[in-house]
C-alpha cells in the first residue's frame, strides 16, 4: 500500500525575511538531484488550507518554466506571518508502468514535487509539526515498487530512486542549512523498514 512521502525542515530562529533565501536553496538542490532547474507553478495560501488561495501562478513546464527567484518574488511580494508558499516543481523518477493492453515496463516518468514555506502564523503555528519548509513528494510507491517483480532490473531502478532522495535530501539540507530534518509519511511507518521488509520478504 503507497503512502505520502515528506521531508520537512527547520532552521533555527528564522526570521520570515529569510525565507527567500531558504527557498531559494531548497528549489535550487533539485536541478542537480533528477529534478527541472524551473519552477512549474507557485501558490499563496492564506491563514490556513481551507481558505482560497490569494496568489496563483502556473508557468508551465521544462523551459517555460519561472527561474526559482522569479517565482519566490513573484510569490512572497505578499508576506505575511499567516500565509504559506507553495512551489511546484518537476522531478523525474523511475516509475514501473503497467497498462492494459502493454508488457509492464520502467520508464523514467516526472512528477510534481511541492515546496512549501510556512509562515510562523500559517495554521495555528504548523511549522512547529510540518517543518519551516517541507517537501512533499508524493506517493512513495517509486521507492518501493510493490507491484514489480522484484528482480535485478527493478531493484536496480529502486535502488536509484532512494539514492536519488537520499542524496537530495542531503544536498537540500546543506545548502538550505537547516538544523534539523524528517523524511516521513502520512502513515507514520519508516520508508527504510518497509523497504528492508519488501528486500527481506523476495529474498
Amino acid at each position: 500500500m503507497s503512502d505520502n512521502l515528506y521531508l520537512s525542515l527547520w532552521y533555527p530562529n528564522l526570521r520570515l525575511a529569510a525565507l527567500p533565501d531558504k527557498l531559494a536553496s531548497v528549489l535550487g538542490a533539485f536541478a542537480a538531484h533528477g529534478g527541472e532547474a524551473r519552477v512549474y507553478a507557485a501558490t499563496v495560501w492564506p491563514v490556513g488550507w481551507s481558505e482560497a488561495p490569494v496568489f496563483q501562478r502556473v508557468y508551465g513546464q521544462g523551459e517555460r518554466g519561472a527561474e526559482p527567484a522569479q517565482a519566490i518574488e513573484d510569490a512572497l511580494e505578499l508576506l505575511h506571518d499567516d500565509y504559506a508558499y507553495e512551489f511546484q516543481i518537476g522531478w523525474t523518477l523511475w516509475e514501473f508502468e503497467t497498462a492494459p493492453g502493454l508488457d509492464p515496463r520502467w520508464i523514467r516518468e516526472p512528477r510534481l514535487v511541492r515546496v512549501i514555506a510556512f509562515g510562523p502564523l500559517f495554521d495555528d503555528g504548523a511549522y512547529e509539526q510540518e517543518g519551516h519548509i517541507r517537501v512533499d513528494f508524493g506517493s512513495d510507491a517509486a521507492f518501493l515498487e510493490e507491484d514489480a517483480e522484484l528482480n535485478s532490473i527493478s531493484a536496480r531502478h529502486v535502488e536509484e530512486n532512494v539514492r536519488q532522495l537520499v542524496d537530495l535530501t542531503a544536498a537540500v539540507e546543506k545548502a538550505s542549512g537547516a538544523t534539523a530534518r524528517l523524511l516521513w509519511s502520512e502513515l507514520g511507518e519508516s520508508l527504510a523498514q518497509r523497504l528492508a521488509a519488501r528486500l527481506g520478504m523476495e529474498n
